[in-house]
């Protein structure tokens, strides 16, 4: 691995923790701010050579949302720079550790993710010399509280990276706001940190964003979540259907009895799918609940005899996804993080790789309709005009966002058990 010339905020990252720096007494780090910037590999280098460093025979923390995710985002890419720098690095997947030996010293590093209030029980119990949280905005405060509790041995530094969410989250009042008071030092990127971006880079991301979302992810803001959660969405994103074959065909499901429920008809030609047809069902309009055996029967009208590959459902819909699978159908339960999904339709959306087809007259009309609850602490949407709006952020997260290999191998796997 070949490394760029490191920027200023990058080598302070990076030795901030070292002999005779003014910072190296802090008890902590914060890296904040834009995606891209560079700060997750500076972080991950600086703690791996700070442990190596300073202990021997220790343990340490490594914590991501999940175990996948921390894998994905930090050790990916910095395990091959830690090897390529002489580190020897064994990982043993089963148990979820690390194994690191480096200049006559060995620790171990302990992978855990902190994805619920649950979590906070699997870290529970163990001693740590030191925990780097990678995405730390995005694990409950029980769990960073365990993590930072668990750090008791005598030197021990606690590390974290996030990208910016709302002014009132909890991390961001408590530890950021509160660095100076933690003994923490807090340094806040901009993608102009990382020398390795290309301009070229930063003015796609700058595209691909709008909104709250630009203004935390591109310009590195905590900012509240207001108005229109779509607020690009215009005629510009309306297409007719394409004309002849497409390659693919699926269909998404936001089931409902009381409230609307929202089927879409999605076909892929050369990377993009298409919307090209829509159902919508308010039983309070139409006076009259429909059961699980009338919307399946709805959901094969809309199909219309195309090669269904895969069905992606509303995972509260227990009923009516054991409905669909004894009809045959090849069923996936639906990726539901609502605020990661909503960012992964809207990028889909600005790239071109959604496409919502004219006529799918409630699809156009939620979009328009769909905003934040800017009375919510955190990022909340109204629940209100977004039936639509669900299954097609199923749809985005699950298939169309590249995920759909593990959509189809977990819904090949559960349906086996029928």
């Amino acid at each position: 691995m070949e490394f760029e010339a490191f920027s200023e905020k990058q080598r302070l990252a990076l030795t901030w923790w070292c002999d005779g720096a003014e910072t190296s007494g802090r008890e902590a780090v914060i890296c904040d701010g834009a995606v891209r910037s560079g700060k997750t590999l500076c972080l991950g280098l600086s703690f791996f050579c700070w442990a190596m460093r300073r202990f021997h025979a220790q343990r340490f923390a490594l914590c991501g949302k999940t175990i996948g995710a921390l894998r994905r985002n930090l050790l990916y890419g910095l395990l091959p720079a830690l090897r390529e720098l002489g580190f020897t690095c064994r990982e043993r997947t089963a148990q979820n550790t690390l194994d690191v030996r480096f200049g006559g010293r060995e620790n171990t590093f302990y992978l855990f993710g902190g994805k619920d209030e649950g979590s906070a029980a699997l870290i529970q119990g163990i001693t740590l010399a030191g925990a780097l949280l990678d995405e730390v905005a995005l694990m409950p405060r029980s769990f960073v509280e365990q993590t930072c509790a668990r750090c008791s041995v005598k030197g021990s530094k606690l590390w974290f990276s996030c990208n910016p969410e709302g002014p009132e989250h909890w991390f961001y009042r408590e530890w950021i706001q509160k660095s100076e008071e933690r003994g923490a030092l807090y340094l806040h990127f901009f993608m102009q940190d990382n020398p390795a971006l290309p301009p070229e880079v930063i003015q796609r991301y700058a595209r691909n964003f709008s909104g709250a979302f630009f203004r935390r992810f591109v310009l590195g803001e905590w900012t509240a979540a207001e108005g229109r959660v779509y607020d690009f969405f215009d005629e510009r994103y309306v297409r007719p259907p394409p004309e002849g074959e497409l390659e693919r065909w699926c269909v998404s499901c936001d089931y409902g009895t009381v409230n609307p429920a929202s089927f879409g008809l999605w076909g892929k030609r050369d990377g993009v799918w298409y919307r090209v047809k829509e159902y919508y069902y308010d039983s309070k309009i139409h006076g009259r609940q429909k059961t699980d055996g009338e919307y399946a029967q709805d959901l094969e009208r809309l199909a219309g005899g195309r090669r269904i590959e895969l069905a992606v459902v509303d995972p509260s819909a227990a009923s009516f996804i054991e409905t669909l699978r004894r009809r045959g159908w090849r069923v996936a339960r639906a990726e539901n993080d609502v605020i990661s999904g909503i960012r992964t339709t809207a990028e889909l959306l600005r790239q071109g790789r959604l496409v919502i087809c004219q006529g799918c007259t409630d699809a156009i009309r939620e979009f328009s309709q769909y905003c934040w609850d800017e009375r919510a602490v955190g990022d909340r949407v109204k629940k209100a005009h977004d039936h639509a709006m669900d299954d097609i952020r199923y749809f985005a997260a699950t298939v169309a966002a590249g995920r759909q290999g593990g959509a189809l191998a977990a819904a090949t796997a559960e349906r086996r058990r029928f």
